[in-house]
């Protein structure tokens, strides 16, 4: 990335949008000063298209027409010498995008900044069965979380379902704002060469479908259940993960990629790596605790119900 955040691209990016002005210009130019004169026959001169029976003309340009031209070349001069757009030149008003967010971001937190404030010192149980409250998480929710989990909050290969109780680093309430704020990184190393060779891989695959009672084959399965060894340190023993490091537990059916045996030995062979961004400095606390809130009660709707009361 270094190589296009170098000096070159200003002056490369300038020199392209000067030449670019300056032939528009030119162009213009001479086209002002090509004369066309009326044939002796009094028929009007054509450039020799034709389409469909139809004759272009060779008529000049008209006048007023051209002067626009020239008028949006020289708007194109004012623009570039107040605003950002000729290489790395920040124009005379100092004008940025980011600053121009910024501001907006600014406002419209001074505007409604206290209406989610007000929520923040609420227990978030208790948030959850405030309709108010939840109809706004519920909104926060299909904006910045929707596009992964789905407007329906079960996910997708890869995104978690938030809508059952399956929960890879635990589902309190206090667990998933820390998880919201600060972000996740689920990162599973490539075990297929710890485990062995393919076979071997493909035993583990049996073994961990066995753990949950899924269709598996019991042969291998049994020749598996060594191997699994080198998944223990993270999975326990038993299969059944490790919230704190947001290992899951193989025992149930619940498949964050998949529970075919092709896709378990993918997972062993090659490892998982997956990432929730942190929203603590984009949303803020406040909007946090509101989608927390929100995101808790979706599995959580008969707790949630019983809070309120």
């Amino acid at each position: 990335m270094a190589d296009f955040i170098n000096d070159f691209w200003s002056i490369y990016i300038a020199v392209l949008v000067a030449l670019s002005i300056i032939g528009c210009g030119l162009l213009l130019w001479s086209q002002s000063k090509v004369e066309v004169t009326a044939p002796k026959d009094g028929k009007v001169d054509t450039t020799g298209h034709v389409y469909d029976g139809l004759e272009e003309f060779n008529n000049p340009m008209p006048r007023w027409w051209m002067w626009l031209f020239y008028i949006t070349i020289v708007f194109g001069i004012i623009y570039l010498t107040l605003y950002p757009g000729f290489g790395s030149f920040a124009g005379k008003l100092g004008w940025r995008s980011a600053g121009q967010y910024q501001e907006e971001i600014r406002m419209a937190e001074a505007e409604i900044g206290p209406m989610f404030e007000k929520y923040k010192a609420t227990d978030l149980k208790l948030l959850a069965a405030d309709s108010k409250a939840n109809a706004m998480g519920e909104r926060l929710f299909l904006t910045y979380c929707a596009q992964c989990h789905g407007s329906d909050a079960r996910g997708n290969k890869g995104f978690p379902n938030l809508a059952d109780r399956d929960w890879l680093y635990g589902g309190e309430p206090e667990t998933i704002k820390l998880s919201i704020l600060n972000g996740r990184h689920g990162q599973m190393p490539p075990m297929g060469a710890a485990v062995g060779s393919e076979k071997d891989i493909e035993s583990v695959a049996h073994y961990v479908l066995s753990l949950s009672g899924s269709a598996h084959d019991a042969i291998k399965a049994s020749a598996g259940r060594e191997k699994f060894a080198v998944c223990a340190a993270c999975h326990g023993a038993d299969g059944k993960g490790m919230t704190a490091m947001g290992a899951p537990n193989l025992t149930d059916k619940t498949w964050l990629y998949g529970g075919s045996v092709a896709t378990i030995m993918e997972t062993i062979r090659l490892g998982r790596n997956n990432v929730m961004p942190a929203f603590a400095d984009f949303l803020g606390e406040a909007k946090v605790h509101l989608l927390a809130a929100y995101v808790w009660s979706l599995s959580n709707k008969q707790e949630a119900a019983l809070a309120g009361k």
